[in-house]
């Protein structure tokens, strides 16, 4: 028995449940760049990496707000239904996990962007510089 099978998986009911739920937590570059594309996308994208890394190259129409300076006050100029998604350096970072934890906090609607900006460049697409 590999390390793979030798704990179960569990059923369909249960794997349906979860990877179902994952959507209202998550999304992907693919989508968040097709939202970006339009010209209206209905969620603020945040680069929570710091000012430094973000002006290195960033998510184009991405907001710079560092995941440690999310606060109330920083969020005052958007209604409070706005969904934010953030995203950070990949996923051996989780400073998005924290932003989200942050915004949720706050009361705020928030999805993670999953592969950061790792998945950005892997997707092919191309970043924006300040």
């Amino acid at each position: 028995m590999s390390l793979v099978t030798a704990i179960p998986a569990a059923d369909s009911a249960a794997a349906l449940a979860h990877f179902d739920a994952s959507f209202r937590y998550e999304t992907d570059c693919w989508d968040v760049h097709d939202a970006m594309s339009s010209g209206q996308p209905d969620f603020v994208l945040l680069d929570v990496r710091g000012t430094e890394k973000y002006a290195a190259g960033h998510v184009p129409g991405a907001l710079d707000l560092a995941h440690r300076k999310i606060i109330g006050s920083k969020l005052a100029e958007f209604p409070a239904a706005t969904l934010f998604v953030v995203y950070c350096a990949g996923p051996h970072c989780n400073g998005a996990a924290r932003a989200a934890v942050r915004l949720a906090q706050l009361g705020r609607p928030v999805k993670l962007m999953t592969g950061g900006i790792t998945g950005w460049l892997d997707e092919g697409f191309e970043l924006a510089r300040a």
